[in-house]
């Protein structure tokens, strides 16, 4: 007989309360990478309009903001403030992202399907330099 190591349930062998920590930045990006590989749970939200970047949430569980934005060619994003930290995945199309940090600005075309951590205070924009649509799937832990 193999003994139950949660005893009787409890996540602490010793029956303390474990208090829940946020998930950290790889196990939002696992989320979003996993996330990313089911299009059937978030392609219904993608919305195609040519005036502005559409963004939709997303239901979650595990407490974590997860939503989809739909970029239109040409449009960029506003500067954020990059505060907190937040992981994105391009899946459709092509974006390019512009860092402004104190050492300088960084401007990279994103790749599809690697997911990218975020986070440190550094602004960034986002814009679709493309002819079409571009998709992008985003997580990070409440405000």
């Amino acid at each position: 007989m193999v003994p139950d190591i949660t005893m009787r349930g409890q996540a602490d062998p010793h029956g303390r309360a474990v208090a829940e920590r946020p998930p950290t930045a790889g196990q939002l990006a696992a989320r979003l990478a996993a996330l990313a590989a089911r299009p059937e749970r978030w392609w219904h939200l993608a919305r195609f309009e040519a005036g502005a970047p559409v963004r939709a949430e997303l239901a979650d569980p595990g407490g974590v903001r997860l939503w989809l934005t739909t970029w239109p060619p040409g449009h960029r994003s506003d500067l954020p403030g990059g505060d907190g930290t937040e992981v994105s995945a391009l899946v459709a199309g092509e974006l390019a992202e512009t860092t402004l940090a104190a050492d300088g600005v960084t401007e990279r075309p994103l790749r599809t399907n690697r997911v990218r951590v975020h986070g440190g205070g550094d602004a960034r924009v986002l814009a679709n330099p493309g002819p079409a649509y571009a998709i992008t799937l985003h997580a990070a832990l409440p405000a």
